[in-house]
C-alpha cells in the first residue's frame, strides 16, 4: 500500500501519485498526520459535517 499523504487544510489523505493525477501541489500536503476517517455519505454524517468534509473520501483525524 502507497503511503498516504494528508492535505494540510483539508485533512483529505490520498497518495503520491493521486495528487500528481489531481495536478495537485505537493508542497501542501504532509505525512505528520494522525487517526482517519472515512465518509460515505456525507450530507448525513454530523461528523464529516463537523470537519467540513465536502466530499466523500478519507481524512485525516489530525494534522500537524
Amino acid at each position: 500500500m502507497a503511503k498516504q499523504l494528508a492535505h494540510k487544510k483539508t485533512k483529505r489523505l490520498l497518495t503520491q501519485p493521486q495528487i500528481t493525477e489531481q495536478k495537485g501541489n505537493i508542497g501542501e500536503y504532509t505525512t505528520n498526520w494522525q487517526g482517519r476517517a472515512y465518509f460515505i455519505d456525507i450530507k448525513r454524517s454530523q461528523v464529516a459535517q463537523n470537519m467540513g468534509v465536502e466530499q466523500k473520501g478519507e481524512y485525516a483525524i489530525k494534522v500537524r
